[in-house]
């Protein structure tokens, strides 16, 4: 059978060069937005520094892989463009804007805590 309505291909090759180009009109780059919070009780930084370090040594013993969870881990420390490209190299899908869920390839999910992605808007600072 024959198809009723068809046109020639296009390479997107012949578009756009050799590479595809992120952030144009065809591919657009995604951003990750941090997320806003506010703790219940203000803390200092050294006090949100512990939370982070104690979410990281003991979160990886819980499931998932651990090349992940250092990836991670260096994606929410890192500025937002070099963010994106850890979360791409590693493959991993941001199922959240705000990175609290994602998974791996594999399909393992990931949650991350508010207090790993951004400093509370009551931050404290150290005395």
């Amino acid at each position: 059978m024959g198809c009723v309505s068809s046109s020639p291909v296009e390479e997107p090759a012949a578009q756009n060069g050799p590479f595809d180009v992120p952030g144009t009109k065809d591919k657009p780059t995604k951003q990750y937005a941090r997320p806003k919070w506010k703790s219940q009780e203000p803390m200092t930084l050294s006090q949100l520094q512990k939370r982070r370090e104690e979410f990281w040594d003991t979160q990886p013993h819980y499931g998932g892989d651990r090349n992940i969870w250092d990836a991670l881990k260096a994606a929410c420390e890192a500025e937002p463009e070099t963010c994106k490209l850890l979360i791409e190299s590693a493959g991993i899908i941001v199922a959240a804007v705000d990175m609290s869920v994602c998974y791996d390839e594999r399909g393992a999910k990931y949650e991350l805590p508010k207090y790993v992605l951004s400093d509370p808007i009551n931050l404290i600072k150290d005395q």
